[in-house]
């Protein structure tokens, strides 16, 4: 075998990656801690795409690497413990017979969570020795394998929709031997069996919460989710708790990144209108909002849901919202003075707006949800007084009988 995954060598990458999780101050618990340096990854994460192609260059090129090959093995180690998301199928593919090499075309549905996401959820649910964990949307099981180093033994279970996902990953987490366990299911019913859990985390998001997954959190449990708007530019992290007289309390805060939407979701996306916007970023003029900072999440957060149907390009040189469904957009400056807005809706007349009721509400960075039992529509606040932020989360969609576009479905961190 070659050094490169010799069992040394996999340690040692392994400690390295867990010394920049924390000298980044990502990583605090020492339980999670310990998981992190002894669950092998090359098992749960045997092959890698990576992408060739610039974003919205279509169709995409991508290179397969196979971790079993010696002229792979060396970018596959580096790649698995880099921290970033991992590649693994594109359009629900098979898994058990992929061929190494160049591929062209398809998107990704599926893909580790990169490590500091995966880090910063287990450590907000307060992991602990002998809960029972409850895992929606696995993929192909890493979080799954460090719960379970946790817990201990038979108490982690993933619920997931994909079927060749489902099997790959259980098939992975039979190797690493640590107990957990997936099921082939639908994540929005939790558990199939409808047993109650400790902790509850979802890989996807969702609109709102499921009041299945309620049903099935334990007293003194926690559940922490995504909640996803058509906006990919500012996602929600809701943590729920059940007290334990069997009250629900639920905060949502605002983040820099998410999950992926639950399957027939539709993204927006700036991406294709980025050559028009850069010829003509529009007409100037004078605004009394200066580009808000981009870690003011609980203005984002509320901008995702109180002005619907904005998204933003990252990759632009300055800051560019756009609502794709309206052909209208904003770009800032330059100066902290002045704006160009495009179309029919002024998008930065609607962000001005958002941000002066934020201001007035005291600059909320959480938000307090409440979550009726058995149902019903889920309101959101930031306060009780009549300057306070709300709104109502929307419902479930149903789910589609079949897959919707490969590009609208991932069980993976969104990432910019």
């Amino acid at each position: 075998m070659s050094v490169d995954l010799s069992a040394a060598t996999a340690s040692a990458r392994r400690a390295a990656m867990v010394e920049r999780l924390e000298a980044d101050g990502v990583l605090t618990d020492a339980r999670l801690r310990e998981a992190l340096l002894s669950v092998p990854r090359e098992p749960l994460l045997p092959h890698a795409y990576v992408r060739l192609s610039d974003p919205g260059v279509e169709p995409i090129e991508w290179r397969l690497l196979d971790g079993a090959h010696p002229d792979d093995r060396r970018e596959w180690l580096d790649l698995i413990h880099s921290g970033a998301s991992v590649l693994l199928q594109r359009d629900g593919e098979r898994l058990d017979a992929l061929v190494r090499g160049p591929v062209t075309g398809g998107h990704m549905t599926s893909m580790s969570t990169y490590n500091q996401a995966t880090v910063e959820a287990l450590q907000t649910l307060r992991l602990g020795p002998g809960q029972r964990y409850l895992e929606l949307g696995p993929g192909p099981g890493v979080s799954l394998a460090l719960a379970a180093a946790v817990t201990g033994p038979r108490l982690a279970v993933g619920v997931e929709r994909d079927g060749h996902m489902a099997a790959f990953a259980q098939h992975n987490l039979g190797r690493v031997g640590l107990g957990a366990t997936v099921v082939e299911g639908d994540a929005l019913v939790g558990h199939p069996a409808g047993e109650a859990f400790d902790r509850i985390h979802s890989g996807i998001g969702v609109p709102c919460l499921p009041p299945t997954w309620m049903a099935q959190l334990a007293p003194g449990g926690r559940l922490l989710t995504t909640l996803a708007t058509r906006t990919p530019s500012w996602p929600g992290q809701l943590l729920a708790t059940r007290t334990g007289t069997g009250a629900v309390e639920a905060v949502l805060r605002g983040r820099p990144r998410g999950y992926r939407p639950m399957l027939g979701y539709g993204w927006l996306n700036a991406v294709r209108m980025r050559a028009r916007i850069k010829a003509d970023p529009g007409v100037p003029r004078p605004t009394r909002l200066a580009p808000p900072r981009d870690d003011a999440y609980g203005f984002w957060l509320a901008a995702a849901y109180l002005a619907p149907g904005l998204v933003r390009d990252f990759q632009a040189e300055r800051m560019t919202i756009a609502a794709p469904d309206e052909d209208s957009w904003a770009v800032a400056g330059p100066g902290e003075d002045t704006v160009r807005v495009h179309g029919a809706r002024d998008v930065w007349a609607e962000l001005e707006d958002v941000h002066a009721r934020w201001v007035l509400a005291g600059r909320p960075d959480a938000y307090r949800v409440s979550v009726p039992e058995g149902g019903g529509p889920q309101h959101v606040a930031s306060g009780t007084g009549p300057r306070a932020l709300k709104w109502v989360l929307p419902p479930l969609l149903p789910m589609p009988a079949s897959p919707p576009p490969p590009a609208q479905l991932s069980n993976c961190p969104m990432s910019r």
